[in-house]
C-alpha cells in the first residue's frame, strides 16, 4: 500500500517537473532575450521543494490525476515566487552570488537590470497564475492572500530586509529565529497551508493551521541546513555560490558548526514526531521529503 501511494506522489511530482517547461509563458516582444531570461532559472532545475510540499497535501486526499494536474498552476505560483526571491537574493546589492542551480546567476548572464526586472516579472506572474487557475473565486482569494502575506512584507520580504540590514551586527538567537521564520519559514508554511485550502473539507478542519505551524518549524530546519551547507560545501557540491555568509547572521556563525549540526538534528527529530499527528498518507509524503533533505 505504501509503495503504491508513494508511486502516485512521485509520479505527480515528475509530471509537475515537466509542466514547468510546458508552462513557460509566451511573451510578445521585440526584446532580444527577455522571454528567455524570464524562465531560464526555472528551467535550470532546483529542488521544487515548495511545490512538492503543496502536492504532498493534495496527493494525500486526492488520487484523480486530472484533478491533481488542474492544481499545477498553484504549485507553479509557489515555485515562481520562490525563484524571483532567489534572483533578487543573488544580486550584487544583496549576496552578489555568481552561481545558482549549477548555472551562472541571472545578473551574470544578462546584467543587473534584466535580472531585477525578471524577478519583478516573476513576482507578479505568481499571482496571475493563482488568479487564473481553474478554481472557485473564494478559494483563489484565500490562496492569493496567503501567498501575499507570507511572501511579502509580513513574511519573506521583511525577513530579507532584516537579513540585509543587520549584516555586521550580531543578533540574539531569538532575533535570528524570528528573521528566518520570516525569510524562509513563512513561504514553506504557505505551501503546506495552500494545499490544505485546496483540499478543503476533505481534510480535518484544523489542518491548514496545523500544517502552517509545522511549515514554520520545517523552515527553520531548512535554514539551519542551508547555513551548514554554506559553510561546509563547495559551489560544485551545492550547485550555488557558498561562503557568502561570513558577515551575515546565521546559525553557524552564532552557534558554531557542531552546535548548529546538533540543532539541525534536534529539529529533524521534532519534525518527525510532529508528523505523527497528521493523517498517515500525508505524514508518509512529508517524511519522504524530509529524507530527501537529510
Amino acid at each position: 500500500m505504501c509503495a503504491s501511494k508513494l508511486d502516485l506522489y512521485a509520479s505527480v511530482c515528475e509530471d509537475f517537473n515537466h509542466y514547468v517547461f510546458y508552462a513557460k509563458p509566451k511573451i510578445e516582444t521585440f526584446h532580444p532575450f527577455f522571454e528567455t531570461a524570464l524562465w531560464e532559472m526555472l528551467e535550470n532545475g532546483g529542488k521544487r521543494f515548495r511545490p512538492k510540499l503543496f502536492l504532498a497535501v493534495l496527493c494525500a486526499f486526492e488520487s484523480d490525476l486530472k484533478a491533481l494536474h488542474a492544481c499545477f498552476p498553484v504549485a507553479l505560483a509557489l515555485e515562481v515566487l520562490h525563484t524571483y526571491s532567489l534572483i533578487h537574493d543573488d544580486l550584487p546589492c544583496m549576496d552578489n552570488a555568481s552561481l545558482r542551480r549549477g548555472h551562472p546567476t541571472l545578473h551574470k548572464t544578462y546584467g543587473v537590470t534584466t535580472a531585477t526586472l525578471v524577478g519583478d516579472g516573476l513576482n507578479t506572474y505568481a499571482f496571475e497564475l493563482l488568479a487564473t487557475a481553474s478554481l472557485v473565486d473564494t478559494l483563489k482569494i484565500s490562496l492569493i492572500t496567503t501567498l501575499a502575506q507570507c511572501g511579502g512584507v509580513g513574511g519573506m520580504v521583511l525577513g530579507q530586509a532584516l537579513d540585509c540590514h543587520f549584516e555586521h551586527q550580531p543578533l540574539q538567537r531569538d532575533q535570528l529565529e524570528s528573521l528566518h521564520l520570516l525569510k524562509t519559514g513563512k513561504l514553506i508554511a504557505a505551501s503546506l497551508k495552500m494545499g490544505a485550502l485546496v483540499v478543503g473539507d476533505r481534510a480535518p478542519s484544523n489542518l491548514p493551521q496545523a500544517l502552517f505551524d509545522f511549515g514554520l518549524q520545517l523552515g527553520l530546519f531548512f535554514q539551519v541546513r542551508d547555513d551548514i551547507i554554506d559553510r561546509t560545501q563547495s559551489p560544485a557540491q551545492s550547485g550555488k555560490s557558498t561562503q557568502l555568509d561570513t558577515f551575515k547572521n546565521n546559525y553557524v556563525n552564532l552557534l558554531g558548526l557542531q552546535e548548529a549540526q546538533d540543532y539541525l538534528q534536534n529539529l529533524k527529530e521534532e519534525l518527525l514526531e510532529a508528523l505523527q499527528a497528521f493523517p498517515p498518507t500525508l505524514a508518509l509524503y512529508l517524511q519522504t521529503l524530509l529524507k530527501e533533505l537529510a
